[in-house]
């Protein structure tokens, strides 16, 4: 080219691929990594995505999209199309019971339930406990030869701070996400925690704000990495075994900071065994007002240890009234089980049932003595727990709606005629958007009838049954088309 360049060949870099250090040196850090990819492959398998559909409250749909804000969102009416949102959860037994936290799936007029290998079952919510954050839910095989995954459950009484676990659950969330299913490993740093987060939920929901006392946070502090969408996840041992439930994050941004929380699994069996059983908790009662032990009482009661719960007060016609307890008195054990914290002394009464009786170890004038206490119903046995069902309508089914074409929207879109009828919302994570239909695309036909009304979709979904897979032709400004199918739930 008369400018002076010569092309010159080089040739590949040598790279080395022997290891740098002999496998002798790091054989105890192997062991320890192959003992975690041991335990996911076992785990993963039995591990679900949640997703909850929920309907605003009426206060939410009487809100209107601001004229200025239309041009991004489609013209503004009162919005009562149901919202997704969710979590995790695992599977503990070959009859598809799910256990997962109650905020996960609380208030859900539809719950989907989604496996690592793409299956995806509707669930029914057997039952749910705000006071402790745990829920249950059930899924049915498609057949008689389906086997669920399950996990085995340890013993939570025996993780010891220190020791190594596992979070499992899914910080991602929707079609196509990046963050399915992730495993993080840390240690147990912390037990018996109280963040008094499910009190304060409770205390603004309930008409009774003093019930809220009723809640139990005895929760198992890791620094394994947990984020929102692994609530409900299980916190698994180096043997598999759950022994706690993902339920919180303590993080003034809402994101991982080093602290995860999760509802010890003895508790949470507990509760669901209640919840299949009745379908509802039996919390048992003891009656009393209760703070924890600090140095100066240990002191004046002659303890011999700074633990054990105060009684501050003992409420009138209940089991410990009965059975003689008194202010003042401090229980350090209950059935020769140690009692050292307040929390602690709620999630041991909350393993017995209404009508058991019990043995408290307690000091009164400095003296070790028992009381037999026969436990009584919780006043929270009584709170109502039906929830309102509203049938939506079949396109809210499948978290999408319609507009027919006008002239502002066909130029909105992009298309050359204000023929027909085109997606005017689709709901984040509904099963519309999980098969990428968007917004702005038009209908052309649905399981081959030609659509050119809205009502005419309304028609022919509503013809539509449960777990029936719709077929769609949708159209695009130029002139192409593509199909898109999408379960009915």
């Amino acid at each position: 080219s008369g400018l002076g360049w010569t092309r010159v060949s080089l040739a590949l870099p040598s790279l080395e691929e022997a290891p740098q250090v002999s496998r002798e040196s790091v054989q105890p850090a192997l062991d320890l990594s192959q003992s975690f990819v041991n335990v996911a492959d076992v785990v993963t398998p039995a591990v679900v995505r949640i997703e909850a559909t929920r309907r605003p409250s009426p206060n939410q749909q009487q809100q209107e999209i601001p004229e200025a804000l239309q041009r991004f969102f489609g013209p503004g009416q009162p919005d009562s199309r149901p919202r997704t949102a969710g979590g995790s959860g695992f599977i503990v037994s070959p009859e598809g019971y799910v256990l997962t936290n109650d905020h996960v799936v609380s208030d859900a007029s539809e719950v989907r339930v989604y496996f690592a290998d793409r299956r995806y079952f509707n669930a029914s919510v057997v039952g749910t406990d705000p006071f402790t954050d745990v829920a249950v839910l059930k899924i049915e095989p498609s057949t008689d030869s389906e086997r669920f995954s399950t996990l085995s459950l340890g013993d939570s009484e025996e993780v010891r701070v220190g020791q190594w676990v596992l979070a499992i659950g899914n910080p991602g969330f929707g079609s196509g996400s990046q963050l399915d299913y992730t495993v993080t490993a840390g240690i147990v740093s912390a037990r018996g925690r109280g963040l008094g987060l499910i009190q304060n939920e409770l205390r603004s929901e309930l008409s009774d704000p003093a019930l809220s006392g009723y809640a139990i946070e005895d929760f198992i502090q890791t620094d394994a990495v947990i984020n929102p969408g692994n609530s409900g996840g299980p916190l698994v041992d180096m043997e598999g075994r759950v022994v706690g439930i993902n339920s919180a994050i303590y993080s003034p941004t809402g994101y991982y900071q080093g602290y995860g929380f999760a509802i010890p699994v003895n508790l949470a069996r507990r509760i669901m065994e209640d919840l299949i059983e009745y379908g509802h908790v039996r919390r048992a009662r003891l009656g009393v007002q209760i703070t924890e032990v600090a140095p100066e009482d240990a002191e004046a009661f002659g303890l011999p240890s700074v633990s054990g719960v105060l009684i501050q007060g003992v409420d009138e016609g209940t089991p410990g009234f009965e059975a003689g307890l008194k202010q003042g008195d401090v229980i350090v054990a209950l059935d020769d089980q140690p009692v050292g914290y307040v929390a602690q002394l709620q999630g041991r009464v909350a393993m017995y049932r209404p009508g058991d009786e019990v043995t408290l170890k307690i000091y009164r004038d400095g003296r070790e003595r028992e009381i037999d206490v026969r436990l009584a119903d919780a006043p929270i046995n009584d709170l109502p727990t039906e929830v309102a069902e509203v049938e939506p309508v079949a396109e809210e089914r499948l978290g999408f709606s319609v507009q027919e074409l006008t002239a502002e929207l066909a130029e909105q879109y992009g298309y050359e005629n204000a023929e027909g009828v085109v997606s005017s919302r689709v709901s984040p994570a509904g099963p519309a958007q999980r098969r990428q239909m968007t917004r702005g695309e038009r209908v052309l036909e649905i399981n081959g009838s030609p659509i050119t009304t809205a009502e005419d979709v309304r028609r022919e979904l509503s013809a539509v049954e449960s777990g029936a897979v719709v077929t769609f032709i949708h159209g695009n400004p130029d002139g192409g088309s593509r199909i898109v199918n999408v379960k009915m739930p």
